[in-house]
């Protein structure tokens, strides 16, 4: 199923960056959520929750990988916890798969 086609102007707003998870564990009392510590690179690490547990057997295994994210998405509250960005990631079921760089780059770095 293809979504509207959107503008160069529209795309433009999305603000994708690679970032290092410093922290993931599974959010108690759910089946889907992992909570994230991320780093871009800023004043302070982000917090990020995530309905990706079903393909991470074991969260400490994305402790400094480096992921894409976006960053500029308005906060908001999953199950009592802040979110303050979203993973961007590719497929689903046994197609999932993270959107990474093929080499380390510095937290904070942009897609384009």
């Amino acid at each position: 199923m293809s979504k509207p086609r959107i503008t160069i102007d529209d795309f433009s707003k999305i603000e994708v960056q690679i970032g290092t998870v410093r922290s993931a564990e599974r959010v108690p009392e759910t089946d889907k959520l992992l909570r994230l510590t991320v780093d871009f690179g800023e004043a302070s690490l982000r917090q990020i929750v995530s309905g990706i547990a079903a393909y991470v057997a074991e969260p400490e295994s994305l402790v400094n990988r480096q992921l894409a994210f976006v960053t500029n998405l308005e906060p908001r509250t999953i199950r009592g916890l802040e979110s303050d960005g979203m993973l961007f990631a590719v497929g689903s079921d046994e197609t999932f798969a993270f959107v990474t760089p093929d080499r380390p780059v510095p937290p904070g770095t942009s897609a384009h």
